[in-house]
């Protein structure tokens, strides 16, 4: 799911798969070169349609036959990809003459470790190759019978021929949006996932980094010198001048380690905070309050625990928008609700600040945003300028004793 602005609507806008301006109105006798090109459309239909029938009936009788063979389910597999093909290129067709833009549907998906039985069965499975194959099967009748009355009407039909013609492309089209469009939801889904995962891997390597800087630039750098002014200090005793430098260095010690202590705790809250393991999101968030500069009011209505991973990333985004109305903000008060919804967590964080925040305002929104979106969830601003601001995060409900199940 994505995130945005309340200055759309609250709700996905619908985006179907076909978004394609309409041609222009057929108009009597005239011959532009919108009917042209739906005349030409309709002429190939004979052919093309020829050809994809005898493509599909050869290949069905030849794989289906052979199917109790080893070498039949592989053919019709094979098919079933060359049916692909033919959809591409009737898409084209489609775009070229009549201006009809249909998305590609997603590519085969991969099953790597499972060798040639998982390919084998994917393919089979194909309902893109399997509807590609229905819509060729159907277009040779339908190809007989617009060629048969477009060459007619060229000689017969021709004042009117351009309504005939917008009629019958029109039906062609949709032929094309039914069976040789992406299945919708699944092919938009599947699509979507795949970007989220590709956010999902960036992610986890921008903060590997992090920790890796913070370890390097903060505690290591302090045990380093923790560790040079403790050899120091064992050297001048080992030289018997135990003196006020000593004393001084081991003291200076001492605070280096404290130092150091509470920065690998900084860090280890950063990655998991031990309040959030041990007494949940009600506390942990409780505890963000009381570090955060403009005072909260912490609100937590679950009647279970979610799982660990959905938990963190509730407990992340609060920490997230919390420093923000610390920086950025001017508030002088703010609030935090935590609630479930039937199968989503909802997290609505408000306050009375300045207002103006936006996904592109350089606060960190838009990572955040897209974060949630890479595990399915909804990340929507209200910030009008002058104040307040509301921001509304959702994520998906699932129950911590289920997840350990699974886990198990």
């Amino acid at each position: 799911m994505t995130a945005r602005t309340m200055s759309s609507s609250p709700y996905p806008a619908s985006s179907p798969s076909s978004a394609s301006s309409p041609p222009p109105p057929a108009r009597f006798a005239a011959y532009d070169r919108q009917t042209w090109k739906e005349i030409a459309h309709l002429l190939a239909n004979l052919p093309l349609g020829v050809a994809g029938f005898v493509y599909v009936v050869v290949t069905l009788a030849t794989g289906g036959g052979l199917a109790v063979t080893v070498v039949g389910l592989p053919l019709l597999a094979l098919a079933l990809l060359g049916a692909r093909r033919l959809g591409r290129a009737e898409r084209a067709r489609a775009r070229g003459l009549l201006g009809l833009r249909i998305d590609e549907p997603s590519p085969m998906p991969r099953h790597r470790g499972y060798g040639f039985f998982g390919w084998l069965w994917s393919s089979l499975k194909d309902p893109v190759g399997w509807r590609t194959m229905l819509y060729s099967f159907m277009r040779l009748p339908w190809g007989v019978l617009t060629f048969a009355i477009t060459l007619v009407g060229l000689f017969v039909l021709w004042p009117v021929l351009p309504y005939v013609v917008r009629g019958l492309t029109n039906a062609d089209r949709v032929m094309v949006r039914g069976l040789l469009s992406p299945s919708d939801e699944l092919e938009r889904r599947i699509v979507e996932l795949e970007s989220d995962r590709g956010v999902v891997v960036d992610t986890a390597a921008a903060d590997l980094r992090r920790i890796e800087r913070d370890l390097h630039d903060g505690a290591q750098a302090r045990l380093v010198a923790l560790a040079m002014g403790l050899g120091l200090a064992k050297e001048k005793l080992l030289e018997g001048r135990a003196d006020d430098t000593v004393a001084a260095m081991v003291d200076e010690a001492h605070g280096e380690v404290k130092l150091a202590l509470q920065e690998l705790r900084d860090l280890a809250r950063g990655i998991h905070p031990a309040v959030l393991t041990d007494r949940g999101l009600d506390a942990a968030l409780s505890s963000l309050a009381a570090r955060c500069t403009v005072p909260v009011k912490v609100t937590a209505d679950l009647p279970s625990r979610p799982a660990a991973a959905i938990e963190g990333s509730a407990y992340f985004t609060v920490s997230e928008l919390l420093q923000n109305i610390s920086k950025h903000s001017g508030a002088r008060a703010a609030s935090v609700e935590v609630w479930r919804a039937d199968q989503r967590l909802l997290i609505q964080v408000w306050d009375d600040g300045r207002g103006g925040a936006s996904l592109d305002g350089g606060t960190g929104m838009a990572g955040l945003a897209d974060r949630l979106g890479a595990v399915d969830g909804l990340f929507v601003i209200e910030s009008p300028e002058g104040g307040p601001t509301t921001i509304t995060a959702e994520l998906p409900w699932r129950d911590r004793d289920r997840d350990h199940a699974a886990q198990g």
